[in-house]
């Protein structure tokens, strides 16, 4: 197994949590991935350490401090939060009030932490960056989801990079599921591969010839010739790329059922109810992965 499908097997493991509408399966947070994100964000941040602080608090000083929301939205990214705050400080008090895939509203406390204050101050932004990031991209999941009316949603390989196994940890946690995690687990023959095989017939062919038994093959077309095409070469799953929802609607009638119809490109929260509509059975974006906007929490010391 390489380290890569160890990433994915840890991220698809399932746990109950709590979640708005009631309790569901979600992925578990890979620890090892995520404790080596945190120490690299620490080490970008600190560097030879925190002046301001070594300057300003006696470094055996404690102090509780409170994380709260400053605006609506699903908590991701508990565990990674906390990891930055053991890095500096082991012995931490760290005791949560939500979890993963709850909702918080404004002026919510999320979790209260109790350690050493320089630990506290110097690990701050470093973990709020990670839960705000994550919860901003589980907040607009949820979103999608809710706008999708029963079709699943899908995220991309359109994440930040060295942190996909956190963005798609965080997608799954606001209610949709992740794609191919990367190249190596998932065929999708897009335009540029159909032009280097020579055409979709050919392209599918040699991957149904060398794919790993089981693994679906996906087709990306932009039009109903490529479809055809598509069809005709057994693909398992077809990519209708930026087409309009009445477009899906006749593509869904072209393809009866011949294969699974993913809907990409062009969907908004203006037209995703829509293209729900159409007869696909998926739709990704990712735009809830490279577009997202960082869920508002703050970090407040008691006096």
């Amino acid at each position: 197994m390489t380290r890569q499908q160890a990433i994915l097997l840890l991220l698809t493991t399932p746990e109950r949590t709590a979640a708005v509408g009631g309790e569901r399966l979600a992925p578990a947070l890979n620890v090892l991935t995520a404790r080596d994100a945190v120490r690299r964000a620490l080490a970008e941040d600190m560097g030879t350490g925190d002046l301001t602080t070594a300057l300003t608090v006696p470094p055996d000083h404690r102090a509780r401090a409170e994380m709260r929301s400053k605006a609506t939205g699903i908590v991701a990214g508990l565990g990674v939060a906390e990891l930055a705050f053991r890095e500096l400080d082991p012995n931490l008090i760290w005791t949560p009030q939500v979890a993963d895939g709850q909702q918080v509203k404004p002026g919510q406390t999320i979790v209260g932490l109790e350690g050493l204050a320089c630990a506290i101050l110097s690990a701050e932004r470093t973990a709020l960056n990670f839960l705000q990031r994550m919860s901003g991209t589980a907040t607009a999941t949820h979103e999608l989801v809710t706008l999708a009316r029963g079709v699943t949603v899908l995220d991309t390989r359109k994440t930040a990079p060295g942190l996909r196994a956190l963005d798609k940890y965080a997608v799954a946690v606001g209610g949709a599921r992740n794609h191919r995690f990367g190249l190596f687990d998932g065929v999708l023959i897009k335009e540029n591969h159909i032009r280097a095989a020579g055409g979709i017939a050919a392209a599918v062919v040699r991957c149904r010839q060398g794919v790993p038994l089981l693994t679906q093959i996906e087709v990306e077309v932009t039009n109903f010739d490529e479809l055809r095409q598509a069809l005709e070469a057994g693909a398992d799953v077809i990519l209708l790329d930026n087409m309009s929802p009445a477009e899906m609607g006749q593509a869904a009638t072209i393809a009866a059922g011949r294969a699974k119809l993913e809907a990409s490109g062009g969907i908004t929260r203006e037209n995703l109810a829509e293209v729900a509509a159409s007869g696909v059975d998926f739709i990704s974006s990712g735009a809830i992965t490279h577009s997202v906007k960082a869920l508002d929490i703050s970090l407040l010391i008691e006096l």
